[in-house]
């Protein structure tokens, strides 16, 4: 199995939320993710900082859960539009 780029895991992070109705708890992300917990608390703190997805607390105080952002969106939606045209031109992996 091929090892996953930097790019991959954002886009693979970013999809999994948004086939979850656009709001996941981190515990679903280590989960389907693959990546272990340091690791995903890097990738998410690194998307959050960039404004791809947003973290909210819960209203019960116990938790959170991570949603993504129209720029999110946009980040998909580009990621798309990349692969298709490198594949194209059979220059995909």
């Amino acid at each position: 199995m091929a090892r996953r780029n930097k790019l991959e895991i954002i886009h693979d992070i970013l999809q999994l939320i948004k086939q979850k109705s656009g709001r996941i708890k981190p515990t679903h992300i280590l989960y389907k993710s693959n990546l272990s917990y340091s690791m995903m608390g890097e990738y998410m703190e690194e998307l959050t900082g960039k404004g791809l997805v947003k973290e909210v607390q819960l209203s019960s105080g116990k938790g959170r859960t991570y949603e993504i952002t129209r720029k999110g969106n946009e980040y998909l939606a580009k990621y798309k539009l990349i692969s298709e045209f490198t594949d194209s031109f059979g220059l995909s992996e």
